[in-house]
């Protein structure tokens, strides 16, 4: 086959080809449940050690604002989030700011401390406040007056009979913000309303989808004490937790981020190869040009 029928295939393929390799290099990644090692960078390292610098019984506030249509790409960080908490032994308080979000609370609590932590007592080691409306509202309340807003948690008790809670008044009295953030309201108004009218004395991490996370990286480091930005930063945290409390072959799990990363990784680089292989298809169509000799006109 000579490089002008080459050229000619290629210039003519049926985009069906491209939908097709596309589709395997996501498919065989999953099926084959591939998980790509994964070397922390700077900012999970700076979300892991902001955790890892706790002391058992420090009270860390868990706001959990994302939903079922961001849940593949945040759940595996909020997994991470829970497991690394969980074995700092820090007190945990559960809120979200999106009326689903209490289903991303239960499946963190039901997934993580009552299956792997199960000596973890409700209203002393953790307690679900749930969600209140207000979007940014509640944010403006709680930094100053958590119980005027909050009188019982999400099944009704009186905030007042959950021993955890009655030395907490406000958001001020934790001693981090550990934010997971879809959409609207979620990190930016955290950053805004909490810690920015209390810098230093208000610290927090977040993990955020890739498309929220440019919008949050000139916080970091100043406001934001550390950032993960999508799969791929929640796959950095997840390897650094495991590595340092679970070891060798954690659970599934345990293993989301990396196992999403895959198909990824694979996604990408065919990308990469077909946008290659599309400018050099261009300019060779040029070059034929040039080399093809010129049909006489006729008059």
């Amino acid at each position: 086959m000579t490089a002008h029928q080459v050229f000619s295939i290629l210039r003519n393929l049926d985009r069906r080809w491209i939908f097709l390799l596309m589709g395997l290099a996501v498919g065989i990644p999953i099926l084959l449940q591939l998980d790509f090692p994964e070397k922390p960078g700077k900012m999970a390292l700076d979300v892991f050690n902001e955790i890892e610098n706790l002391e058992e019984g420090d009270k860390v506030l868990m706001a959990w604002d994302y939903d079922p249509s961001t849940e593949g790409e945040l759940g595996p960080m909020a997994m991470a989030f829970a497991r690394h908490c969980c074995e700092k032994k820090v007190k945990l308080y559960f809120v979200s700011l999106l009326p689903v979000g209490p289903t991303m609370i239960d499946k963190t609590i039901n997934d993580v401390i009552k299956a792997d932590f199960p000596d973890m007592v409700y209203g002393q080691d953790y307690v679900n406040l749930g969600y209140k409306s207000g979007y940014e509202g509640v944010i403006k309340v709680i930094v100053t007056d958590l119980r005027g807003l909050y009188t019982t948690d999400a099944a009704g008790t009186n905030i007042d009979q959950i021993p955890m809670c009655r030395d907490v008044e406000s958001v001020q009295d934790m001693d981090l913000i550990v934010n997971v953030s879809g959409a609207y309201p979620g990190s930016k108004e955290w950053v805004q309303y909490a810690v920015t009218p209390y810098q230093g004395k208000i610290r927090m991490v977040a993990g955020c989808t890739g498309v929220q996370s440019t919008l949050l990286f000139p916080y970091v480091p100043e406001q934001l004490n550390g950032l993960l930005g999508a799969i791929k930063g929640g796959a950095e945290y997840e390897a650094k937790v495991t590595e340092v409390y679970i070891g060798e072959n954690p659970p599934a799990k345990y293993q989301m981020a990396r196992q999403r990363m895959g198909p990824q990784h694979i996604a990408h680089l065919l990308m990469v190869f077909l946008i290659v292989l599309g400018n050099v298809v261009y300019f060779t169509e040029g070059w034929f040009k040039k080399e093809s000799p010129q049909q006489p006109s006729s008059n």
